[in-house]
């Protein structure tokens, strides 16, 4: 660490301060948990994680992307104390990945199911916030608002849409050629706002009080840790517990290692950051928060790139922000308790949106097939069965998505009046035999059949079985073989 970046990093280091602070309390809320239980994980992401990470500008902390994940946990489990201990063993799997050197494994994942997932948890993340942005209860679900049994309030409506157009207002061309206005993060505007609306309601319409965050304020070390959450370790017996525990480890280290590829985009580093280093902070960071109480961590691309392009030069900018939400949390906990929930529900939806952006389909669908079927799949596949499942259902449609174009260009006849030609692109396994017969099925009689297969070095004995027995009755229908790639009697 080079103290004379400092002029560089502070500044950056209150950026990231003022994106991460709303994110974290709204991750927590958005979770059914405490708002200090998203700071808590913002701190240690922010001081522990960085310490150990390989990457000077990837900023850790708890991520939107999880926050289904999370809630349909804790549901399974019966309790957040059980989610803790899969937090704790999902950290330890992701040390025992990163020595395993598993990073590398991450470019096996297709790009299409990526994709999917991260829309998929888009979509849910704004069906799951949109009844807190009408003001419905906290326990209201999407269907009871769209059914009109929910209740509404005009002025969480007010806050949470105002917040959504300040957000979209500070995206474009505008604000950005500010210098001072983009100097202030949009997330932190719409949350000023709900602030301002929270204080005037108070005052002017105290019957139409909004729903805020409750931070706990500490007067000692002891209430401090009675704050803690510990996990419940004699939830092992529970297999649901380790079904979340790899849940919790595969996409919280699937979203950091693209997180980690997407940044290298923005701000390279040479040598590159490891990627297995990587997931050995990451695991010691996830068993850190499962043993104090917090949210899983992962590398969160938003805030990384809110520090690169804040002009950060070292961790020391990553390490401000995560000493300034601690003492946001220690001390400043009054302040943040006038923070509404539809602003954080504001943040969001708009970061929701950002993962779901219609752009996104429509590309997907222009790029084929073989890109759009796996894709939707994944989406499909995770809003209705999970998130592992559905990925596990991308992948495999993904697979045979390819195979079946393999198949489909391994093999090539062309005609020229009564010459055909064969063409064998590749090594030929069993597989490809339905569509050597097919092939084979269009040979008429009394014609020439011309084989290229230079570029097989491999034929299958089931597929040379195949063209023996054509071999065998070719001359009795005066087909003429040329370069035929087995031996004929």
């Amino acid at each position: 660490m080079n103290l004379s970046t400092l002029r560089q990093d502070i500044p950056a280091g209150l950026v990231v301060f003022l994106v991460a602070l709303p994110l974290c309390l709204g991750i927590a809320q958005a979770s059914g948990l405490p708002p200090f239980v998203g700071l808590l994980t913002g701190v240690i992401g922010g001081l522990i994680v960085t310490s150990l990470s390989p990457s000077r500008f990837a900023v850790s902390g708890p991520a939107a992307g999880l926050v289904t994940i999370v809630v349909a946990s804790i549901a399974s489990l019966g309790s957040f104390s059980a989610f803790l201990l899969a937090l704790v063993l999902a950290g330890v799997l992701q040390c025992a990945l990163g020595v395993l050197r598993a990073g590398r494994f991450i470019t096996l994942v297709p790009g299409s199911v990526i994709k999917g997932m991260l829309a998929a948890i888009g979509i849910l993340l704004i069906m799951q916030q949109l009844p807190i942005a009408f003001g419905a209860a906290q326990e209201s679900s999407l269907w009871a608002l769209v059914s009109g049994e929910g209740t509404f309030s005009v002025l969480a409506m007010v806050v949470a849409f105002g917040g959504l157009g300040i957000l979209g207002l500070w995206t474009t061309p505008v604000i950005k050629r500010n210098k001072a206005l983009g100097w202030i993060p949009g997330p932190l505007i719409a949350v000023l706002l709900g602030c301002a609306a929270t204080v005037l309601g108070d005052r002017l319409f105290p019957a139409l009080a909004l729903p805020r965050i409750e931070l706990p304020s500490f007067d000692s070390f002891a209430a401090l840790t009675a704050e803690l959450e510990r996990p419940d370790f004699s939830a092992w017996q529970n297999p649901s517990v380790y079904v979340v525990a790899v849940t919790l480890a595969l996409v919280a280290s699937l979203e950091t290692l693209l997180s980690q590829e997407a940044l290298k985009k923005l701000r390279p580093q040479n040598p590159p950051p490891s990627p297995d280093k990587e997931m050995r902070a990451q695991g010691v960071g996830n068993l850190l928060c499962g043993l104090l109480g917090g949210l899983p961590i992962t590398a969160v691309i938003v805030r990384s790139s809110v520090n690169v392009s804040a002009g950060a030069q070292s961790k020391m900018s990553i390490l401000l922000h995560g000493v300034l939400l601690l003492i946001c949390g220690l001390w400043f906990s009054a302040l943040l308790n006038v923070i509404p929930l539809a602003s954080l529900a504001a943040v969001l939806l708009y970061t929701g949106y950002k993962l779901a952006t219609p752009r996104l389909f429509i590309e997907q669908l222009r790029a084929g097939m073989q890109q759009s079927v796996p894709f939707l799949a994944t989406v499909a596949g995770i809003l209705l069965f999970g998130m592992l499942a559905g990925i596990g259902l991308g992948i495999a449609v993904q697979i045979l998505c390819s195979i079946y174009k393999s198949h489909r260009n391994a093999l090539q006849l062309t005609r020229y009046e009564d010459h055909y030609v064969l063409r064998i692109q590749q090594n030929l396994t069993f597989m490809h035999n339905p569509r050597l017969h097919t092939l084979l099925a269009q040979i008429p009689d009394q014609s020439v059949l011309i084989v290229e297969h230079d570029n097989a070095e491999y034929i299958d004995p089931d597929v040379k079985a195949v063209l023996k027995d054509f071999g065998e009755d070719a001359p009795a229908r005066g087909i003429r073989l040329t370069q035929w790639p087995v031996p004929q009697t």
